[in-house]
């Protein structure tokens, strides 16, 4: 095998793909990246549950495939000087690796015994744009249970119909729905779970683009492709919650407040709070006002925040860490609150058409006085 390539595109595709090779297996070959030189380049991870391929422009001489020490190979190439990188493997697997000056000889693995990626090429792609897919992620995965005792919980629910793609994540106490509506019919209807680890690297992949990007369904893997890269992974499996049954509609108070400013307060009272002193965010809604407490063993804090309409005096607990989190996403400049009553949850819903999602946090038992 022997091919040349730039060294920048090379770097990239290492860090891409080596992101989903295994630390340590009992099958030592997927601790190294596969390379395929063909047409082009490609470098594969593969942990048995999340494979990334990365397809490089190069200029192939001599097809073949072998398989790489990832950490020692890319260590190598991120060193070398910048421009043109050669690389040739012998057919007992002894690797040159030319850039400049600079030459290394390493050893490489037979590609014989590496694993086969799961297909789903069969499937029907859906597009969507690369920002959008993005948005879809970061606005959910934060949601995510990591409680295995539920590990369909532990991954974000897709649910695509002809009109919409909607990611939905829960944890117990608090739910995360985001919804983006194509110009275009899917013309599917579908339902599945992605583990959030692999979402996670969809969303290091995907770029804040128009660029389109796709996913494929298979029995049971999905496969996201995005640019030069490709993701496959092992989709879950169990009873999702039926999350329209748990978000409360038609609640009887409806607030519209600033996002930036309710984030601001949520987050200078959450000063106080930490993992080890946890304590609820004391919320009271009264008429065009939210007053925030919070007492822990470290101290104190008190805050206000003003927004339109008028709460009726209700009193809730929150953990202000949740609060935050949804803030933290919600796309729009204004927000609605819904709220039913001081043991209900708290929905945070848009004030304008054009965005689509819906952030729900249980309260906290919080005392009296």
């Amino acid at each position: 095998m022997r091919f040349t390539c730039e060294k920048s595109m090379l770097v990239t595709g290492l860090n891409i793909a080596g992101r989903t090779v295994a630390q340590k297996s009992s099958l030592s070959v997927i601790e190294g990246i596969l390379c395929k030189a063909g047409h082009g380049l490609s470098l594969t991870g593969y942990n048995m549950e999340t494979a990334i391929t990365y397809e490089i422009e190069a200029e192939v001489s001599d097809p073949g495939e072998c398989i790489l020490p990832s950490k020692l190979f890319g260590d190598i190439i991120r060193r070398l000087p910048e421009g043109p990188v050669t690389v040739v493997v012998d057919d007992g697997f002894k690797v040159s690796i030319r850039a400049g000056f600079a030459s290394f000889t390493i050893s490489a693995e037979s590609a014989e015994d590496y694993p086969e990626l799961p297909d789903v090429n069969a499937g029907r792609a859906i597009h969507i744009p690369q920002n959008r897919l993005k948005e879809l992620i970061s606005g959910t995965i934060f949601a995510v249970s990591e409680n295995q005792g539920r590990p369909i919980h532990t991954g974000v629910k897709f649910e695509v119909t002809n009109t919409s793609i909607t990611a939905i994540a829960v944890d117990g106490f608090r739910l995360a729905r985001r919804t983006y509506h194509p110009e275009e019919s899917t013309e599917r209807e579908l339902s599945f779970v992605v583990p959030a680890a692999g979402l996670k690297e969809v969303e290091k992949i995907v770029a804040d683009t128009e660029e389109s990007a796709s996913f494929t369904l298979g029995p049971k893997h999905i496969l996201f492709q995005m640019g030069s890269a490709t993701l496959v992974c092992r989709l879950l499996e169990g009873e999702f919650l039926d999350w329209r049954k748990v978000v409360p509609t038609n609640c009887p108070v409806k607030l519209v407040a600033n996002v930036s400013d309710l984030a601001s307060s949520v987050e200078r009272v959450g000063l106080i709070v930490s993992e080890k002193y946890k304590s609820p965010v004391r919320c009271v809604f009264s008429n065009q006002e939210l007053l925030m407490r919070t007492n822990t063993t470290i101290g104190a804090a008190e805050d206000r925040c003003s927004f339109a309409g008028d709460g009726k005096e209700l009193e809730i607990g929150f953990n202000v860490r949740y609060l935050a989190d949804a803030l933290r996403v919600i796309p729009s400049q204004e927000v609605t609150l819904e709220l039913t009553n001081g043991l209900s949850p708290i929905v945070l819903t848009p004030v304008e058409e054009k965005y689509d999602f819906a952030y729900m946090v249980l309260p906290v038992r919080i005392k009296n006085g």
